[in-house]
Order: structure tokens, then sequence, then C-alpha cells
């Protein structure tokens, strides 16, 4: 998994960057932009999908954990939701075209360059009236949240940003009184590359109930899980 990860992320990406001159998240969007259908998210999803097991690896959540994904907003049918790290806006897309009437997403990237890809993703899907990106580092949005973008408290979570930040993220959650009880956190990519610090934390803590959904890192046959951990208050 590892070796395949630095084949696809760091070898090959950089060459093909030096001899097309952009991104792989550039040629991410332009491949949706160029063979995905304008307005039905659905497609934007399929597409992307499409790219990243056929073309070019990248580290969206992936069609096997969205499925997951999928279920899991569709339990809580939340009227706020978070996400952390947008990336290309794959998994806001995912989100947003389950989400009820009047629901919003915010979604938090620190990267400019994948937070402007993110924007024309949403846009190009048609639903950007469901989602907000807020662009900056976790840790200076979460406690913004209530005052800046009127949030009371949050129906679901969805960590897929740097990994070293899921429990001092889902901590400063906590202190700045986000959740509540019946809130749903779902962390991506526990396993792969791993998230040992936040697995920890919740399953120790009384605040919290957790369940492991064992999977597979997105486009591969490696090993992976996500954990929803459902806040008691």
């Amino acid at each position: 998994g590892t070796a395949a990860l630095i084949w696809n992320e760091i070898i090959r990406e950089k060459v093909t960057n030096f001899i097309m001159n952009q991104s792989k998240e550039q040629r991410i969007l332009n491949f949706v932009l160029q063979n995905a259908v304008r307005g039905d998210p659905c497609s934007v999803v399929d597409t992307i999908d499409k790219y990243c097991s056929q073309k070019e690896w990248a580290m969206n959540v992936g069609n096997e954990k969205g499925l997951i994904l999928d279920k899991t907003v569709e339990e809580i049918n939340p009227s706020v939701a978070l996400e952390l790290g947008s990336y290309c806006g794959y998994s806001a897309v995912r989100i947003a075209r389950l989400l009820k009437a009047g629901a919003r997403l915010l979604t938090v990237e620190f990267n400019p360059e994948f937070a402007l890809i993110a924007k024309q993703m949403i846009e190009f899907a048609g639903v950007q009236d469901k989602v907000k990106l807020l662009e900056g580092p976790s840790q200076e949005i979460i406690p913004q949240l209530k005052k800046k973008y009127e949030v009371d408290t949050l129906d679901f979570v969805f960590l897929d940003h740097w990994k070293d930040r899921y429990a001092p993220d889902t901590i400063l959650l906590q202190e700045c009184n986000l959740l509540r009880k019946g809130s749903v956190l779902l962390a991506d990519n526990v396993i792969f590359p791993g998230a040992p610090e936040f697995l920890n934390y919740v399953r120790k803590n009384p605040h919290f109930q957790c369940t492991n959904y064992p999977s597979h890192l997105e486009y591969m046959q490696v090993e992976d899980a996500m954990e929803k951990a459902v806040f008691l208050g």
C-alpha cells in the first residue's frame, strides 16, 4: 500500500505535472468539466471515481467508502453538517446531493489551490446553494462557527483532513459546544494512513459510542476503515 501510494502520489504525479504543466487536481476538474453532466451531482461523483480508478489515484473518499458515507448521512438526515478537508470537492458533492431542502454543509479546506478547485466542482455539480466552502486551518475556523457562520450545533461531522488533526479538532468541537447529544462524527482513513490518536480518544471516551466500518483505501485493495463516533452528551 505504501509503495503504491509513493508511486502514485509522488513519482508519477510529479512527472505528469511537469509534462502537462498543471496539477493532478486541475486534471480531475478538467475531466469532470468535459465528461460529467452540469447540475447533476451523481454524474460528477461517478466521473471523478472513473478518473481516479482508471487514470490517476487521488485521495477522495471513493466509491466503496462513499457508500458508508451515504448511509450515515441518510440515517442522520442532518440540517447542519461540517466537513473537514474539501480536497477537490468530491465528498462535499456526495454529501450535498443527499441533504434535505434547507440543510447546509460547511466544508473547510486549508490548501488554497484545492479550495479553488472544490469551489468550481461544487458549482458545476449544482449544489452551491447547500455548500459553503471555508478556506483556512480547521483549528482557526472551528471556533468561528457559532458567531461568524451562525452554527448552533452540528448534526454531522465528516473528518477527512490531516489525520493528526482528527483528535485535536474533535476536542475543539467539544470545547466550542458544537456537538449535541446525538451528533455523529465519521472519520475516514483511520487504518491507512491511520489516525491512532483519534481512535484512542473516541473509543476510550465515555461521551462517545463508536462503530468501526472495515473497508479499503480509495481505488485500491489496501485495508482501511471508517470510524463512526456518536456523541452521547
